[in-house]
């Protein structure tokens, strides 16, 4: 063995204790990359911009995903609300929106359960309404119901009356089915189903939430309903035509 072979070329680390062929020496003297394919890392694409990543990931979703009228809902976050919603100049675009149809029974909950009746309509109103795809959350504004203060049924002659809705899901209730929910801010003696109820909505309150416990939900609605109070006492508020 000659004197030159027992030794290791100075450019190879120290740590490799055997010698090595100089066909070979590149692999330790020069940085070596692999190619990665994108068959075994769907979504490592490092070199990706954010549109391109968002594009392959929407090629991903299958032709026939339903679309969400809007984000999950949420866990309802700590804190204090805002005392009213929406600007004093009145509506912004796309408000105010308006919807209608016959009072339908409900789930049977807002009385029996959290002590705050809502009148349903069909949720086939809102496709009536060319408002099928209208966020879900809370609403406030104006309802026209042909039923007076007493409960009577007032034929065609209408009374208007402050509401605040809810347009969704109900998850903390994980309904199946979306509902339209309307709490009329009156007191009123018996139920009216198949009664006509026209809504006029000014604007939106917030986004649906779910809620850890019932006591939570049921502070939650409480403050909607006071919200919606304050809102509609501006006088910008009582400039729209609802009919009764």
């Amino acid at each position: 063995m000659s004197t030159h072979s027992m030794f290791i070329e100075r450019k190879t680390p120290y740590f490799v204790q055997r010698q090595i062929p100089k066909s070979r020496q590149t692999l330790f003297t020069k940085p070596h990359r692999h190619p990665i394919s994108p068959s075994l890392f769907p979504f490592a694409h490092p070199r990706q911009t954010s549109a391109s990543r968002i594009e392959h990931s929407a090629s991903r979703i299958p032709p026939h995903a339903p679309i969400p009228h809007s984000l999950p809902p949420t866990m309802r976050p700590n804190g204090p609300r805002p005392s009213v919603t929406g600007p004093d100049s009145g509506p912004e675009p796309p408000f105010p929106l308006k919807l209608n149809g016959k009072v339908v029974k409900g789930f049977g909950r807002g009385s029996k359960e959290l002590g705050i009746p809502t009148a349903n309509i069909p949720v086939a109103g809102l496709a009536v309404g060319g408002h099928e795809d209208v966020e879900n959350g809370v609403y406030y504004g104006w309802a026209g119901l042909n039923v007076g203060p007493d409960g009577a049924f007032t034929g065609e002659r209408g009374t208007v009356y402050p509401m605040v809705m809810s347009i969704g899901w109900n998850p903390f209730y994980k309904n199946t089915v979306r509902s339209v929910e309307v709490h009329l801010l009156h007191a009123f003696p018996a139920d009216f189903y198949a009664a006509h109820m026209n809504l006029l909505i000014l604007g939106f309150i917030r986004a649906e939430s779910d809620y850890v416990d019932k006591a939570s939900l049921i502070d939650d609605i409480r403050t909607d309903i006071r919200v919606a109070e304050r809102s509609l006492r501006r006088e910008a508020a009582w400039g729209f035509e609802v009919d009764g």
